[in-house]
């Protein structure tokens, strides 16, 4: 026979249960993987058609481009046939890293222009900057001019019905009169124009918190790259949920901090394969990272 008590306990059990489970039903898995093809930068020269099938068989869904130039193309590729042979393998590409330090440099768009018609064969929605030359963003005038560049090349993109982001390292944090250009060019960019690209790796390695800047800026992160920091070696990446970053805890965030696209990055490789590399990074995320 129930007691009184062993009623009320359980009652609040399933209360808790009550408030605890719809939390759990939203939280969804991580399905379209995407990985920045820098990672088998050694590799796609050699045979870009190769290289791509093999990049779907290891479980990825989205691939993100980087050294486009009109001449050269994707490693051979024009946009097009790029585009035809995503498709065939049945991957798309939402983002490309593209050099934008002409426009930086010398405020010419023609590099840019080239992009989106690039973006435009190949079924982008976002053009990315990879990183800015340091000759730039020197002082804190200039990290406020490169503000200003961002929010210029946002708006060309936008007449394109494209949209323009921004991607980390480390150096981006480096303190400059009571500032940083991190902080400079987040604070000062249109959202509806500029998005970032969260590098979780080199924010950790500057001795940032990610959660922290999913809270600061939530909506301002539509990417990020999950790039995991050997135990040994922190200059170093490994297999995702093989180092010391713990994915699971940040990821979980990330509908705060706007993440629509989830990009593994490798820089190095350890002993280990690119492709078996790739293959377990991409598992561990649908495995184990839930949204």
């Amino acid at each position: 026979m129930t007691t009184r008590r062993a009623f009320l306990a359980q009652a609040g059990l399933l209360s808790a249960a009550g408030i605890i489970a719809p939390k759990l039903l939203s939280a969804k898995p991580v399905k379209n993987v995407g990985l920045q093809l820098y990672s088998l930068r050694d590799q796609l020269p050699k045979d870009v058609k190769g290289v791509i099938a093999k990049v779907a068989e290891a479980g990825y869904k989205e691939v993100e481009p980087f050294g486009y130039s009109k001449r050269a193309g994707f490693w051979g590729l024009d946009p097009k046939a790029f585009n035809d042979l995503l498709k065939t393998n049945g991957l798309s590409t939402p983002s490309g890293h593209y050099d934008m330090n002409q426009f930086f440099g010398s405020g010419k768009t023609e590099n840019l222009e080239s992009y989106i018609e690039a973006a435009h064969a190949t079924g982008q929605s976002h053009i990315i900057v990879p990183s800015i030359n340091g000759e730039f963003i020197k002082t804190v005038d200039e990290f406020k001019k490169v503000a200003d560049q961002l929010n210029k090349a946002g708006e060309i993109c936008k007449k394109e019905g494209l949209k323009l982001g921004y991607h980390n390292h480390n150096f981006e944090w480096r303190p400059v009169d009571g500032t940083t250009f991190y902080d400079t060019i987040i604070d000062n960019t249109d959202p509806k124009v500029v998005t970032m690209e969260m590098d979780i790796y080199w924010v950790v390695r500057s001795g940032k918190d990610p959660l922290e800047l999913f809270a600061k800026h939530p909506g301002r992160y539509e990417f990020v790259h999950i790039k995991d920091m050997d135990k040994t070696h922190n200059n170093l990446n490994t297999e995702i949920g093989s180092g010391t970053i713990d994915f699971v805890k940040i990821l979980a965030k990330a509908k705060q901090g706007g993440v629509k696209h989830f990009i593994v990055e490798q820089e190095n490789y350890i002993n280990i394969d690119p492709y078996v590399s790739i293959a377990q990074s991409a598992k561990y995320i649908k495995d184990k990272v839930s949204i």
